[in-house]
């Protein structure tokens, strides 16, 4: 393994961290209507679980799903309801003034949350699977793998936590604020959306 590898892997890494998806829109959600703080919080929650699935799949997860489908099912089942849940949460409280909290049962529920976000999508197993396959050779040594999976963790504890700050300046906040009611009811349609079709894809 070459440091040539671990730049394409980072930019894989920077693509998938920035592209529209349940981990997004939460880490959005939580950033506009808790904080900064809050937002950080998520982040590092969010980018501790999808360093997990990556960790997951150089541990050979991903062929245990395969030898036991049960288990993914079981992940995809429990996932798509949390996201589901998020949905109906945010429709529901769409048009309910913001109150922030700076409660620490509020930031430990933000990371939780971002961990749960993360692992409710046991495609990422094999979405991480992939590229490692793509890009690192084939022999990789255990060292290899600590290092790609500390590398991996260190972009997503950088960029995370700088989406929630760039997320909760002041003008950025004030916007959403004003149309708060419409964008909530978005981002549950979306969430809905990608958990139902978790659901019901096979």
């Amino acid at each position: 393994m070459g440091i040539e590898h671990l730049i394409a892997y980072n930019i894989a890494l920077l693509v998938s961290i920035l592209s529209p998806g349940p981990s997004m829109l939460y880490l959005i959600r939580n950033t506009l209507t808790g904080g900064r703080r809050t937002g950080i919080i998520t982040a590092i929650g969010l980018g501790v679980m999808a360093t997990g699935w990556t960790i997951m799949a150089l541990l050979g997860l991903d062929g245990m799903f395969r030898v036991f489908p049960w288990a993914y099912t079981t992940f995809k089942i429990v996932g798509a309801g949390f996201l589901i849940y998020i949905a109906w949460s945010t429709w529901r409280g769409a048009s309910v003034p913001i109150v922030q909290s700076s409660t620490s049962r509020s930031h430990r529920s933000a990371f939780l949350g971002g961990i749960l976000v993360n692992l409710g999508n046991p495609k990422s197993v094999f979405f991480a699977a992939a590229v490692l396959v793509v890009i690192f050779p084939a022999d990789l040594t255990g060292l290899d793998k600590a290092i790609i999976a500390a590398n991996h963790l260190t972009v997503e504890l950088i960029l995370q936590p700088l989406l929630a700050v760039l997320l909760s300046t002041g003008a950025i906040s004030r916007r959403y604020l004003a149309t708060k009611p419409t964008l909530d009811r978005i981002a549950a349609l979306a969430l809905g959306a990608i958990g139902g079709r978790l659901l019901l894809d096979r």
